[in-house]
């Protein structure tokens, strides 16, 4: 017989709900959101019905809570009372297909209740293991294809595309092991962010994607967004340590159905043409695919041969913090500037040159991997118009613009008070020499 847990604050509200549950399943009945953390690893429930707004902890709250604690997907349905007001407080849909109002008829609270169960079952099944990924559990590429397909054109909805904003550098500094955790608690967190009844999967190496019913407010897309990248930053600290500088986070793109359309691949092709504009934009934020908006975009303009030098010139996808190149763009950029220095008086004393050394440890050990997070390291501490090129095994060299020493004195204070904030950093040391380019 499946288990439910039934959350509620009101004495009599749980009386009810328990004597409509009970006739079909073993119930629980808890008082509180924190009883509720407390009992869930001893009962292990098949889901949690629970009541949306409650005194210290909501049961939104307490959902988002136990799927951190659990990292994993959990079964809920919220009860509630003035529904619209309610899930509008937490940004959420007012068509979502896991909440029910009080006061609600014995017949429909078992049939919700019991279409999340066989949602459950299903993703459970022997054939659904086929269909999922095996390290992530979230759908395959064509199983999440089929499956939208299904429900898009007959359920409205958002299709969501995401990816994960400078992943690589994650299997580049730390391996592929830590890669492989970071992406099985992002669909973790993915899973958290969607109801039981929408569909999540994995389309590729760091791209998901999701549909979630009923949804068609861009501000829950935004807000959905802004948990995600959250969630995906503490953890990944958690992981590499607080110092871990890698600028992690998420880009979503999203289409709407049935404005957007009612098919698969329109839907798909539509949100990925939002990504594109977040990915275009600064990357870690969500753009809605809007058909006016597109439009203008891509009406054809009068091409001239200065606009396509600059589309051809322009930075693809400019990172934040300090440009990093290769030693040989490095020196090309080193010789341009030393030109303006010596013909443009106005520059002469503002362009200096800094070689950053970092040392082993006590017992002369300095480890690839905390010299790749040294790099990361001097790329997020220093400024947009730094450049800096890795010189030997564990040296780095920086070119920095300021107009007095002290100047340069503070962005070396910076890098090196960033870096000591770890003790596992701390204990390599950092040394400086610099001079001006003339």
């Amino acid at each position: 017989m499946k288990k439910i847990m039934i959350v509620d604050d009101e004495q009599i509200s749980l009386m009810m709900t328990n004597h409509i549950l009970s006739t079909e399943y073993d119930t629980i009945c808890i008082a509180s959101g924190q009883e509720a953390i407390d009992l869930y690893p001893v009962e292990q429930p098949d889901m949690i019905l629970s009541n949306l707004q409650m005194p210290q902890m909501s049961g939104y709250e307490l959902q988002q809570k136990l799927q951190s604690l659990q990292s994993r997907r959990i079964p809920f349905l919220f009860m509630t009372t003035d529904h619209d007001e309610e899930m509008a407080g937490n940004g959420l849909d007012n068509n979502e297909n896991d909440f029910i109002s009080k006061p609600f008829r014995a017949d429909i609270l078992l049939k919700q209740v019991g279409n999340i169960l066989q949602t459950v079952e299903h993703m459970k099944s022997p054939q659904s293991v086929t269909e999922t990924d095996p390290m992530t559990g979230l759908l395959r590429k064509s199983s999440i294809r089929e499956e939208i397909e299904k429900i898009c054109g007959d359920t409205s909805g958002a299709l969501l595309l995401i990816d994960i904003d400078n992943f690589n550098s994650v299997n580049d500094i730390y391996g592929h092991d830590m890669g492989d955790k970071i992406l099985i608690r992002f669909a973790e967190i993915i899973q958290s962010a969607i109801r039981s009844s929408d569909l999540a999967g994995r389309i590729g190496g760091d791209e998901f994607i999701a549909y979630c019913q009923n949804v068609h407010d861009e501000s829950v897309i935004a807000e959905k967004t802004s948990y995600i990248n959250k969630e995906l930053l503490t953890s990944a600290k958690e992981y590499m340590g607080y110092s871990m500088a890698i600028p992690l986070g998420v880009s979503i793109g999203c289409a709407f159905s049935p404005e957007s359309g009612t098919a698969f691949e329109t839907l798909y092709q539509k949100a990925d043409k939002a990504l594109c504009t977040v990915k275009q934009n600064g990357k870690h934020g969500c753009s809605c695919y809007h058909e006016q908006f597109i439009s203008k975009a891509e009406a054809p303009k009068s091409p001239t041969h200065l606009i396509n030098a600059f589309q051809l010139l322009r930075e693809r996808n400019p990172q934040n913090g300090a440009l990093l190149l290769s030693f040989e763009d490095f020196r090309n950029i080193y010789h341009f500037l030393r030109r303006i220095s010596l013909n443009y008086p106005d520059y002469q004393k503002q362009i200096w040159l800094l070689l950053l050394t970092l040392h082993a440890d006590a017992q002369g050990n300095l480890p690839e991997e905390i010299v790749k997070q040294f790099e990361v390291h001097l790329q997020s501490s220093l400024r947009k118009s730094d450049v800096i090129t890795p010189y030997s095994d564990n040296q780095f060299m920086v070119l920095i613009f300021s107009p007095t020493k002290p100047g340069v004195n503070t962005a070396v204070n910076r890098v090196a008070q960033h870096w000591n904030a770890d003790d596992n950093c701390a204990k390599y040391l950092i040394t400086c020499e610099l001079d001006i380019i003339q």
